[in-house]
């Protein structure tokens, strides 16, 4: 382990200078050095290109002064190299939903190497960029969110075809996860072997159902996951969105660090999650849209939340959104910087 990465040391439950942040989405269309990127390339070009991806990874880095980089891809690019043909416009869409057993069948599980090689290729360049400047994060989704957009076929406000097979199908519900989750353990084992230094799992829609039905449909899958990963030796962020209610659980499912959106105060989410689990948030977004005071004032109450406990990283509930003043976020990374540092409890 980097023994000066507040991150990593923040991820361990160690002892730091000062609380370290980086943001959800750093790398995105906020930054106009990002737009400017795209404006001559498609998304999924650049995530397919190693030198574009590390030319946005890096940009936040260099622009804000985060603590650490975070490989810019996407969460379904795995899931195309499972035989799905995949577009964004600007969403994304896939274009042959898994709705049958024919269909599930039809996945493929594939190596990393030979099917995702521009990821791996952009992990080791950026690392050899960073220089040790700040530690790279690499990431996935969860088996459960990478289902729910392989049943759709996109992004949903209820995700009616996913629970209905869910309900309906129980079995073939589980066959596809089974598959899904194969898949992303080697697909982040190869980013673990590339350089990555940790690995955060989006579990996004997870959030969608009740306690119940994460423990029964979700849970055995997501722990499958980290346990596979747990022999890599790098951290685990395990993020659900929504989650608040069932924190417990979440954390049955596994990972170094949990997650936090904004829905469950800083110093509850610790309480419950016990003093040996780090924690990483939970900055409301939408905070960014407001003045400086206004921003001071929400970091202030998370860190004096955490009350000085080991094991936080500071960052937002979700990820930053494209209306956020570049000047904002850069102010928020200073300012938690700044109060951590001087901080008296």
């Amino acid at each position: 382990m980097n023994e000066s990465s507040d991150f990593l040391r923040a991820c361990r439950g160690l002892p730091v200078r000062r609380t370290p942040v980086w943001l959800m989405r750093q790398a995105g269309r906020y930054l106009p050095e990002y737009r400017q990127v795209r404006s001559r390339y498609g998304f999924l070009e650049v995530c397919k290109t190693p030198e574009l991806a590390v030319e946005v990874t890096l940009q936040p880095v260099d622009l804000l002064g985060v603590d650490a980089a975070i490989l810019f891809s996407d969460i379904l690019v795995p899931v195309e190299a499972m035989g799905l043909p995949l577009a964004f416009t600007p969403a994304p869409v896939l274009a042959q939903p898994v709705r049958t057993a024919a269909a599930v069948a039809a996945l493929q599980v594939t190596d990393p190497e030979e099917t995702t090689p521009f990821v791996l290729e952009a992990i080791r360049l950026l690392r050899r960029a960073l220089n040790g400047r700040v530690p790279l994060i690499g990431f996935g989704g969860a088996p459960f969110t990478l289902a729910c957009y392989m049943i759709e076929g996109q992004g949903s406000r209820q995700f009616l075809t996913v629970k209905r097979m869910m309900y309906q199908e129980p079995d073939l519900f589980r066959q596809l996860l089974d598959k899904v989750t194969e898949a992303s353990i080697r697909y982040l084992k190869a980013q673990a072997a590339a350089g990555a230094e940790a690995i955060q799992i989006f579990d996004t829609w997870g959030g969608i159902l009740s306690p119940a039905d994460y423990q029964r449909f979700v849970l055995p899958f997501s722990r499958r996951l980290f346990d596979a990963l747990a022999d890599t030796g790098v951290p685990l962020i395990h993020f659900v969105k929504g989650a608040g209610t069932m924190l417990d659980l979440v954390r049955q499912a596994g990972g170094t660090v949990i997650g936090l959106d904004w829905m469950i105060g800083l110093d509850r989410a610790r309480d419950l999650l016990g003093p040996e689990v780090a924690v990483q948030g939970n900055l409301d977004p939408t905070v960014l849209l407001g003045s400086r005071d206004g921003i001071a004032r929400e970091v202030q109450r998370i860190l004096t939340e955490n009350a000085g406990r080991p094991g936080h990283i500071f960052n937002l509930g979700h990820g930053i959104l494209p209306e956020v003043p570049v000047e904002n976020a850069r102010f928020l990374v200073d300012c938690v910087h700044r109060w951590s540092e001087n901080r008296v409890d």
